[in-house]
């Protein structure tokens, strides 16, 4: 009876896996099997561009904004490249190009080399006037009393502060650093408009050796002008004789006209006419005689008086030294009076000259002369051809003097009108140029 029961419910069991086994296999033959491989994403064809521009679009946009852009700036250089293998290039326009490379370079010189003595203007100034300052009060502490310890490590103090300053200022005062700064300004400036000259020259193509060699003229005249280093090519900040700024070479032409070189078509008199050459004659009188001599002037007098400051700061720290090294040893009211007023005097003096920025009023003035004198040589240089076409382009010579004297073209003509019928007029109203 037993083993029946046993049987019959192992049979049962049985046939319950079974079931549930039929039910499983039953289940898994309705599902799809599954299988397990290597994800791999279906490659987008390479001509299908705008699927794979909206698949990155929607995944990556600011990466995919940067390659368009970099792309986009690709293809313009391929493009650029392949027309320039095209075209075969002379020599003269990598000749150009180089002189173009090097100009920048020279542009980034002289700025950073300008930055950096601003920064010694500021910076020594400042120090030298702390410095002053700190001496004087220490003498004035130590002319309380005599015979103390303190009060006499402060006289001592008071002596090498003012000793360290006397030299700084005469060191300062020679080389001066506002002056040095505004050198390379210009300087800076100067490469620039050079830069820019060889840019336009390029753009309208067809260069010759001429404007290689004018090019190489002027970028040696501009080094010889406005040198870097401070030891042995360093301009006179203090010169006998004041004389407007040069930094361009012989003017001369170089078989192709001025204006074939802007672009200008030479046309009958190339642009020139008697009314024109009485205009300029009428200009280049009043700059010879008026606006370069007056920038000469103001010149000479900012030199005269940075030269009095500059003697005057190193002697005041000089007499405050010595008149603080006789506090306590000398029974007299002076060696007070020198050891603190030449301090503050001295520091006044000083502020003026380097806060002020005399030097920097100084090449100012001289670079403005130097503008005209330019302006000056370039109508007389064209009045001496006796051929129209080997002459600038008369109309594009009468813009760039009107604009560079800060007039329109009515205004000029009207100014040299005045100037031929008043020419013993002395007015302050009859200079040629209103930029300065």
């Amino acid at each position: 009876m037993a083993k029946l029961l046993v049987s019959s419910a192992s049979s049962v069991s049985c046939s319950s896996l079974s079931c549930q086994r039929t039910r499983t296999i039953a289940a898994t033959n309705t599902v799809p099997k599954i299988r397990v491989r290597r994800i791999s994403f279906p490659r987008v064809p390479d001509h299908n561009k705008a699927l794979k521009a909206e698949l990155n679009i929607n995944n990556y946009i600011p990466s995919t904004a940067i390659a368009t852009n970099q792309i986009k700036d690709d293809s313009l250089h391929y493009s650029a490249l392949n027309s320039c293998k095209s075209d075969q290039v002379s020599m003269e326009v990598a000749k150009l190009h180089l002189i173009m490379e090097i100009v920048a370079d020279r542009v980034e010189m002289h700025k950073n080399v300008g930055t950096q003595r601003d920064n010694w203007n500021h910076l020594l100034l400042t120090s030298i006037n702390m410095m002053t300052l700190s001496a004087a009060t220490m003498a004035a502490f130590a002319a309380i009393g005599t015979g103390n310890a303190p009060l006499l490590a402060l006289k001592v103090s008071s002596t090498v502060l003012y000793a360290a300053v006397t030299g700084m200022l005469v060191v300062m005062n020679k080389i001066q650093p506002s002056q040095l700064a505004e050198e390379q300004r210009n300087a800076t400036r100067l490469f620039k408009q050079l830069h820019r000259e060889l840019r336009t020259r390029l753009s309208l193509g067809d260069p010759n050796d001429d404007d290689v060699n004018e090019a190489m003229e002027k970028v040696l005249a501009l080094d010889k002008a406005y040198p870097l280093p401070l030891l042995g090519s360093m301009l006179d900040k203090f010169p006998r004789k004041v004389e407007p700024a040069r930094w361009w070479p012989e003017l001369k032409h170089w078989g192709k006209t001025k204006g074939e070189k802007f672009g200008a078509r030479s046309k009958g008199n190339n642009g020139w006419d008697d009314r024109l050459v009485e205009e300029l004659k009428e200009v280049v009188r009043v700059l010879r005689r008026k606006d370069i001599a007056e920038c000469v002037r103001l010149s000479e007098k900012a030199l005269k008086f940075n030269k009095l400051l500059a003697i005057s700061g190193p002697l005041l720290t000089g007499i405050a030294a010595l008149g603080s090294s006789f506090l306590g040893s000398v029974d007299s009211s002076w060696t007070v009076m020198a050891g603190v007023m030449g301090g503050v005097l001295a520091s006044v003096v000083n502020t003026i000259e380097h806060g002020g920025q005399i030097g920097m009023m100084f090449e100012f003035y001289r670079g403005a002369s130097g503008l005209l004198k330019l302006m000056e040589e370039t109508i007389e240089q064209n009045m001496k051809e006796q051929e129209f076409d080997t002459r600038e382009n008369g109309q594009l010579l009468e813009i760039k003097m009107a604009l560079q004297l800060s007039r329109s073209i009515s205004e000029l003509r009207q100014f040299a009108t005045l100037a031929s019928t008043d020419q013993e007029k002395t007015s302050d109203e009859d200079f040629a140029s209103k930029l300065f």
